[in-house]
């Protein structure tokens, strides 16, 4: 595979606090961030400039998911509330006590048609997207719950906990199928490989972990930093992926052999000042967006 090349093509400011989630929305040259400044704000990647969108939240906000057939956006803040956005009118329409404690984390299942949410209370919740009814709220540990992701056919969904575990439960009843011990201190973030041989995960061990999904079994585990993992995303085109670090820093990876290509740092490439929180991989020129304690939100042109 031939070398790949970083050059930073914009730094987006407008946030008076850590960024701690960035999200897509319908249009490819718009994504939306949410910071603790209790504001989300939509931007322009083609023009690198904020967009005439912002909406203001009573708490902080720690994540994002847009649903795209129902035109709205899910923002969950350090309350345990859920805020639902439609997109269409530019105003709320619900409100759901979700959790008593934070939101880190929300994940859709079109085939299911329900969306799920990781919270600091140690648990997760289940609602539909119908009619945004709660179906089910589990208890999974005594720990925060960090990351969710669900496989291909969305059967199955990966919950990684401060408790240093992962549990694969069933993303119809969140039934648990397996329970396993992934990072010391604490499991960050989850995702499936688009190749559905592999789940990776990053750990506050600063350790990246791939794990067989037909076992669950550790194939590979590397010290990918030096500080936490807070994020892992793959690019579009699913040959790379990017991991996001307390250490300020974000390094692209091989999807095929976890192969390290490249480490952006504030050094080299005019990088993060702080800890990384957050990316987006977008479709729109390759750009991989990132974000986090510094409150800037880097566009990065990856060749």
């Amino acid at each position: 595979m031939k070398p790949i090349s970083v050059s930073k093509i914009a730094d987006l400011k407008g946030h008076n606090g850590a960024v701690y989630t960035l999200e897509k929305s319908e249009s490819e040259t718009l994504i939306f961030s949410g910071s603790s400044d209790k504001f989300v704000t939509c931007w322009n990647l083609e023009k690198k400039e904020a967009e005439n969108f912002a909406a203001q939240f009573p708490h902080i906000v720690y994540s994002l998911k847009f649903i795209a057939e129902k035109k709205i956006l899910l923002a969950g803040t350090s309350s345990g509330t859920l805020h639902i956005i439609n997109l269409i009118q530019k105003k709320e329409i619900k409100v759901l006590q979700l959790h008593t404690q934070a939101i880190f984390n929300i994940c859709y299942s079109s085939v299911n048609k329900l969306f799920y949410c990781a919270s600091a209370d140690g648990s997760i919740s289940m609602v539909s997207v119908e009619d945004f009814s709660i179906l089910k709220i589990k208890k999974l540990c005594d720990e925060k719950v960090r990351s969710i992701a669900i496989n291909a056919n969305e059967t199955e969904l990966a919950i990684a906990s401060g408790d240093g575990k992962i549990r694969i439960l069933q993303a119809s009843t969140l039934e648990e199928i397996k329970a396993f011990d992934a990072h010391q201190l604490s499991a960050n973030c989850v995702v499936y490989h688009p190749n559905g041989k592999n789940l990776l995960s990053g750990g506050r061990d600063a350790h990246l972990n791939s794990w067989d999904t037909s076992t669950y079994q550790l194939l590979k585990s590397i010290p990918a930093h030096n500080y936490a993992i807070y994020d892992i995303v793959f690019s579009p085109d699913n040959k790379y992926f990017a991991t996001a670090s307390r250490d300020k820093t974000i390094k692209i990876w091989n999807a095929d052999d976890i192969g390290l290509l490249i480490r952006i740092n504030k050094e080299k490439h005019d990088g993060h000042s702080n800890s990384v929180n957050k990316l987006l991989w977008c479709k729109y020129d390759n750009y991989l967006v990132s974000t986090g304690d510094d409150r800037i939100i880097m566009v990065w042109k990856i060749g």
